[in-house]
């Protein structure tokens, strides 16, 4: 079959790399002049399968009634003139419900693990590199009632079939040496050795270069404007190519993964997508002193931070902001950041020139992806990963060219 593929991110290319091996021709077209140009460019790069509980809960919601009016809070949320927003957050609401939040728990787990699981084989396959760690993620905490939550949710992890334990302040220092310097503040933490983390920029660079090695089609600079259907089905795909010209490109199926975008691509398709953008930001680092940077992945959960090793640089991100689709950067929140990162490891890096970097995440109301058909027999969605797109991208990818050769969804069903 002859299969379009809409975004080159690290779901859309991990996408079409199973797609190829399944024996599809292949064409992916996207916007920017290379892959992961944009959400999939500068992450918190963490394969984070037992640390992935949906942000839909109630302790979530009393988080951003407390951080209103705060420009550096983890969570900031700017009400908007746009119905979507409004839309989703009653959503979002609904799903914090404990019935939906388990549930959907049940569910990103099982994504997430199966993504894990194919990383691993196709890392084997390949022998592709990025910067990949397998130490684990270590989730260290400096407040006595949320390390307390913490071990109820390692539990609910636990239960799951995740290894996440709860550990010792003391322990938390000997996992990750480097946070000795600020032991007195650390209440404890949870450890689950079997995640991973890795450069996801230069893992879709490498395997966008393999799969073009092994025939996939790569139009960059092309501007996907609208879908054509006709007759129930997906028959073209409407482009501005990087010379200006309209063209109209044919399959046999389209796979949707444009992130954050693909709600407004569908709308006139009568698809109605629960995607609302939630901009996150980077801070990149030059490590200047390797014993005093951490190189096990970490979270800080006080600050909605994570904290991932990349050979001789430092990559911080996190926070989420709830204010549209712009991704300019708040000098606020970038500051806050560094000065975070520089208590915790002061000696550990160069903070005078950090590369500052926002994206926007495709959030769902309940984190749980858009992965499978639509109303359109040749229409595929793999979209809405929201903060999982790493760690759900293999997994998600590898579905879709199941579902698209005639075969069923893995055992975690249809999402």
């Amino acid at each position: 079959m002859k299969v379009i593929v809409l975004g080159a991110g690290v779901v859309g290319t991990a996408t079409a790399w199973y797609l190829r091996q399944a024996g599809h021709e292949v064409t992916v077209l996207e916007r920017q002049p290379g892959p992961a140009q944009e959400t999939s460019f500068a992450n918190g790069c963490q394969i984070s399968v037992s640390h992935a509980e949906p942000w839909a809960n109630p302790a979530t919601l009393v988080k951003v009634l407390r951080a209103l009016g705060r420009e550096d809070a983890p969570l900031l949320f700017r009400l908007r003139a746009d119905p979507q927003q409004w839309r989703w957050c009653l959503q979002f609401v609904r799903e914090c419900r404990p019935a939906r939040v388990a549930a959907n728990l049940r569910r990103i787990v099982a994504i997430a693990e199966y993504s894990r699981q194919s990383l691993q084989a196709l890392r084997a396959d390949t022998g592709i590199e990025y910067d990949s760690l397998a130490r684990g993620i270590l989730h260290f905490y400096t407040d006595q009632r949320e390390f307390d939550k913490s071990c109820h949710a390692a539990a609910a992890m636990r239960a799951l079939g995740c290894a996440r334990m709860p550990v010792s302040a003391d322990e938390v220092v000997r996992i990750e040496p480097a946070l000795a310097a600020v032991r007195a503040k650390l209440v404890g933490g949870d450890y689950t050795a079997s995640d991973e983390s890795g450069d996801v920029f230069k893992f879709t660079v490498q395997l966008a270069r393999l799969g073009g090695a092994a025939g996939i089609v790569f139009r960059y600079n092309s501007t996907v404007t609208r879908l054509l259907a006709d007759g129930g089905r997906v028959n073209g795909v409407e482009i501005i190519d990087g010379e200006g010209r309209h063209q109209v490109l044919r399959a046999d199926a389209c796979v949707i993964a444009l992130g954050s975008f693909s709600a407004g691509l569908l709308a006139p398709l009568g698809i109605r997508l629960m995607i609302y953008p939630g901009k996150g930001y980077s801070a990149t680092y030059p490590v200047i002193d390797a014993g005093a940077a951490p190189t096990v992945s970490l979270t800080d959960d006080g600050h909605k931070l994570v904290l991932s090793r990349l050979g001789g640089r430092l990559r911080v991100a996190g926070t989420c902001e709830l204010n549209g689709y712009s991704r300019a950067l708040n000098p606020v929140r970038c500051e806050a950041i560094t000065r975070r990162v520089r208590e915790l490891f002061p000696a550990a890096c160069d903070y005078s020139a950090p590369t500052y970097w926002a994206g926007l995440r495709p959030l769902t109301p309940s984190n749980v992806p858009y992965i499978g058909p639509t109303r359109y027999p040749n229409l595929y969605l793999n979209t809405g990963h929201g903060t999982l797109g790493w760690t759900m991208a293999c997994g998600s990818g590898r579905a879709i060219a199941e579902l698209v050769s005639g075969r069923q969804l893995p055992p975690w069903g249809q999402v």
